[in-house]
């Protein structure tokens, strides 16, 4: 056994829980908690005054900087980074990638003898210009114009990544074009929350709420992930370039039992917990809840809800550092939401409420009529914006990856439905028929004015088919993938509220103008919006075929691939939610839909020719020294026996009509990526991913999944299931 593979596991028996460094012993959460961020803390000791309150009013309220305390605050800021070791600044932005991206710069400036000094200017800490010519942009600027901006984002603090060497501060910021349209997903995301505060404030002025000058979309994103042992998933290239693997038979021991959820967390996996959490404490990012997920190797970090921008930076922080900070412990950290056919995927469920300044909760049902009469209008509104905008909300969760998961039997259906549990839905169903008008045996249901009762925070048993449930007083989008960014899916949902919102107030604000009472109005419009929208209410199992039917039969689209939903990108209705309140505009929606394309089409084929390349020099090599070696076997076995040698036959027949079926699989892969590449379009390109090269890796790997069960261990040199789940 002297093959990389087993090496590899030997090596896996040295490794040992990385011990924390001794000047972090017995540190408590509020002891480092936000240390390594200019948040308000840190401003309220470095700036003036009078500089503080009015960067505060900025933050808080979402007034316009004023560019004249930019160089004191640019000042306080490097000076606060110095002080923790900082050497470099860098504008941390969001392109296009799906990733983050940044460019360091040091403090200093040369002066006129010679040396230098510490500098950065509020011009510096306020806009950037960083090459922007390889970033994705969907035809908003040709691949020549390499000029792009960057610019600061005062409502989310800045913060200091260490590394051994030395500190950057990281200045969170917008990415844009020269004619100024969005290069990244943060603009829209802002866009989209300023939409939503604007309608819903209109709705709690119609309730006589004056106090309240905003409302924050508020999010909770739960993280799933696996780890794997660094020395074995070195020695496969699909895990290292694709993120996954693209063969692999299935193990005798998977996630049957339910031994590894919520089970005992594995040492090692512990240490690097700690050491994430440590990571992520120190930057202000609340990390709450750590456990084993259902898969053997897969877990869960989950943070503390935020305001929807500062969740989705935290999020790319914490995936970043997830990355960063597994190799320091032995182990690869994999966000893909399929890693391992055959065990559940990863997703990263969404959990989203609205919150207004005054830190009221709008979809908690209260405790008197006038909450619950402002409560169901809300709910109104999000049952408005799931049912009328549902195709805008399935764009938010589209990739490559996620495809594997959704509808799945493992992850929400790809169909939205929303869950709300048996008591809400029963409230509903009254106020829908008592508006209508039924038996006189029956109180009628009068909004804002009696007989909605008190709701407990767990109104039922939680539904985990449902791709959109309520629990309480948030909703959980649960079809979200794991490796993805939040900031679509909060786009999409915000606008979409907004939208419905929109709606709602115009109708309310239009009949209160001619005189009618709010609760005169809400009678009206509550059961007909309910009436309206109640096909989107599903409290059934969301995984079966009658459910798909049923669906069907209530209109409710099923885009079950990426590509199937990105078609429908430009359709009116989809536009309109965008285009509305300029969440998008036209040119940013087209540039989109390319972008997306073609990354859906670049990721299958960079996995075709990953999985090509492991059949060429791993697989079939193997599975050709297992053949020579039965033919030889058979050959000697026929030499010195006259009993026959059916068993030596039948192996050797087996081995090579499996070779020769993958042989044959894998050149007509070869000709499918060579079809998808020549492609004139990414729409093209795309399609063709989907329906020729996809199909053909799955035959590829049904072929290259029996081999691995018929040859002897010792000629097999990709790290098996057993081994990559299991070792930890």
């Amino acid at each position: 056994m002297n093959s990389a593979r087993h090496a590899a596991l030997l090596a896996t028996l040295q490794n040992a829980p990385v011990k924390a460094q001794p000047e972090k012993w017995g540190l408590q959460a509020s002891d480092i908690y936000g240390e390594n961020v200019f948040g308000l803390a840190a401003m309220r000791k470095h700036l003036p005054h009078a500089v503080y309150q009015e960067l505060e009013r900025t933050i808080n309220q979402r007034q316009r900087l004023n560019p004249q305390i930019a160089d004191v605050v640019a000042n306080a800021m490097k000076d606060w980074a110095i002080e923790r070791g900082a050497t470099h600044y860098t504008h941390w932005f969001q392109p296009m990638t799906g990733l983050t991206a940044e460019k360091h710069d040091a403090f200093l400036s040369p002066t006129q003898n010679g040396q230098v000094i510490s500098e950065f200017s509020g011009k510096m800490l306020i806009t950037g210009e960083p090459d922007a010519s390889s970033f994705p942009s969907g035809g908003l600027r040709s691949t020549f114009e390499a000029r792009g901006y960057t610019a600061w984002d005062p409502t989310v603090p800045a913060f200091i990544i260490k590394q051994p060497f030395g500190a950057t501060l990281h200045i969170p910021t917008f990415f844009y074009s020269y004619s100024g349209e969005a290069l990244d997903r943060k603009i829209p995301l802002q866009r989209s929350i300023d939409a939503l505060s604007t309608q819903a404030l209109r709705i709690l002025r119609l309730f006589g709420n004056l106090e309240a000058t905003s409302v924050q979309a508020m999010v909770g994103p739960e993280q799933e992930y696996f780890l794997v042992d660094k020395n074995l998933a070195l020695l496969r290239e699909d895990l290292m370039l694709c993120g996954r693997t693209l063969q692999g038979a299935q193990v005798p021991k998977g996630q049957e039992m339910a031994d590894h959820y919520f089970g005992s967390i594995p040492e090692r996996v512990l240490s690097f917990m700690q050491d994430l959490e440590q990571e992520l404490l120190a930057l202000g990012i609340p990390a709450k809840t750590r456990h084993n997920e259902v898969a053997p190797g897969q877990f869960e970090l989950a943070p503390v809800f935020e305001d929807a921008n500062t969740a989705c930076d935290h999020n790319m922080l914490i995936m970043n550092l997830m990355r960063h900070i597994a190799p320091r412990h032995g182990f690869i950290c994999l966000l893909h939401e399929k890693p391992f056919a055959g065990v559940n995927g990863s997703g990263k469920h969404n959990n989203w409420s609205m919150c207004d300044s005054t830190g009221q909760n709008l979809l908690n049902p209260g405790q008197t009529p006038q909450d619950n009469a402002q409560f169901l209008v809300f709910l109104a509104a999000v049952l408005r914006a799931v049912h009328k905008h549902s195709q805008v909300l399935r764009l938010g969760t589209i990739g490559a990856g996620n495809d594997h998961r959704l509808g799945a039997n493992e992850a929400p259906p790809a169909i939205l439905s929303v869950y709300l549990g048996e008591q809400l839905t029963n409230v509903i169903e009254q106020i829908m028929h008592h508006g209508h008008g039924v038996s006189q045996d029956k109180p009628k249901m009068e909004i804002g004015v009696s007989t909605l009762p008190p709701l407990p925070l767990d109104l039922s048993d939680r539904n985990r088919t449902s791709p959109f449930a309520f629990t309480g007083n948030k909703f959980e989008f649960r079809a979200v993938g794991s490796s993805q960014s939040i900031a679509p899916v909060n786009i999409a949902l915000n606008a979409a509220v907004a939208c419905a919102l929109d709606d709602i107030a115009t109708e309310l604000e239009t009949k209160i103008s001619q005189g009618i009472h709010l609760n005169q109005a809400l009678q009206e419009l509550l059961p007909r919006l309910f009436q309206e929208h109640q096909n989107i209410i599903f409290n059934g199992n969301g995984y079966t075929e009658e459910w798909k039917k049923e669906a069907e039969q209530r209109g409710l689209p099923n885009y079950n691939n990426t590509v199937d939903a990105l078609l429908h990108y430009t359709d009116q209705n989809v536009q309109e939610v965008f285009l509305r309140h300029k969440v998008l505009n036209q040119k940013e929606m087209l540039s989109r839909q390319e972008i997306l394309l073609e990354n859906y089409a670049n990721t299958i084929c960079i996995e075709a020719k990953v999985f090509l390349d492991m059949l060429r020099t791993k697989i079939l090599p193997a599975a050709q020294k297992a053949e020579y070696q039965a033919a030889k076997t058979l050959f000697y076995v026929q030499q010195v026996t006259s009993d026959g040698s059916a068993c030596e036959q039948e192996t050797f027949k087996v081995l090579k009509h499996e070779i020769s079926a993958l042989v044959a699989a894998t050149h007509i892969l070869e000709e499918n990526v060579a079809k998808t590449k020549s492609a004139q379009t990414s729409k093209e390109q795309a399609i063709l991913s989907r329906d020729l090269i996809l199909p053909a890796m799955q035959t590829c790997r049904k072929y290259a999944d029996k081999l691995e069960t018929l040859l002897d261990d010792n000629l097999w040199q990709l790290p098996k299931y057993k081994e990559l789940l299991w070792i930890h």
